[in-house]
């Protein structure tokens, strides 16, 4: 592991969630940020403005079950809800009422279900407010990578084989794929994603997550009705050139949310705004706040 990557899991800490440990990261002060990141890495997706927000927040953090540095069971049915779950464990263990949310990727789906429970009165906090990054909002628009539709639409003793065979050049090769063309990740970069996924065996169980990609659809109605209906501040900042969730999502964002806020980036910033434009994501999401606070 190399020492960017040590350093980071050394910023963290473990809570007990159904009997499996969860790695995650308190840091700053001020109002609480929670942030939600994606697949398949971890919380270190958002290394790159990590210091600016804990400049400015209490920042929050946890590895989702399966990712990063928490448990990664093999034998175990993931699911949106049980994400779900562990970050409102997470709060409630830290004592937080109130709360921002910023997420990417797959975490876009995860606040997508905690804003359902919110619109029910089912949640034991506050959301303040809720920024998205590149992500899977929309079932219909999404834009799915080869290794993506073969981890998760084969057979389970399929994709289990897939997910042991992959090697480090064809994870590096899908990952560099989605990011801009003028922002491709680092060798350094690529090592440590590499590193991330092999952490306690993960590589192995990659496809058991990968499917939560076609798990969406059951919950699109249910998900985009609370967007449509919330009183919540919510903003979308999108890299354009994203192959899987650009362009083509943001006209979607603003096609089904009433009075959508959607930033464009600069065109040629990919999949990974948080990584490929950290000062822009900063300044967008600074700006976003400004307007409603």
């Amino acid at each position: 592991m190399q020492k960017e990557l040590s350093n980071w899991k050394a910023k963290g800490n473990y809570f007990n969630f159904n009997d499996y440990k969860i790695f995650y990261i308190k840091e700053g002060a001020g109002p609480v940020l929670t942030i939600f990141h994606g697949y398949p890495y971890n919380s270190f997706d958002f290394e790159a403005i990590w210091d600016e927000l804990t400049s400015k927040f209490t920042v929050v953090i946890p590895d989702m079950l399966g990712m990063g540095f928490s448990d990664k069971p093999e034998k175990h049915q993931y699911s949106f809800e049980e994400m779900a779950d562990l970050y409102a464990a997470l709060l409630k263990e830290l004592d937080i009422t109130e709360t921002c949310f910023l997420a990417h990727d797959l975490g876009n789906s995860v606040v997508q279900e905690l804003l359902a429970r919110n619109e029910q009165g089912k949640n034991p906090f506050i959301i303040k407010s809720i920024a998205f990054l590149n992500g899977g909002l929309f079932t219909d628009v999404y834009k799915p990578r080869l290794i993506q539709l073969l981890l998760s639409k084969s057979p389970k003793p399929v994709g289990r084989i897939l997910s042991r065979l992959m090697s480090k050049k064809s994870v590096s090769k899908a990952t560099a794929e989605v990011f801009g063309s003028n922002t491709k990740p680092s060798e350094e970069l690529l090592q440590n994603f590499w590193d991330i996924l092999n952490y306690n065996n993960g590589k192995s169980i990659a496809y058991l997550i990968g499917r939560l990609v076609f798990a969406k659809d059951k919950h699109q109605q249910k998900w985009i009705e609370a967007m449509q209906q919330t009183k919540i501040p919510m903003y979308f900042i999108n890299g354009p050139a994203d192959p899987n969730s650009g362009m083509h999502m943001a006209v979607r964002y603003k096609q089904l949310i009433p009075k959508a806020n959607v930033k464009l980036l600069d065109e040629k910033i990919g999949h990974w705004p948080q990584i490929e434009a950290p000062q822009q994501v900063l300044k967008a999401y600074k700006d976003f706040l400004a307007e409603y606070r």
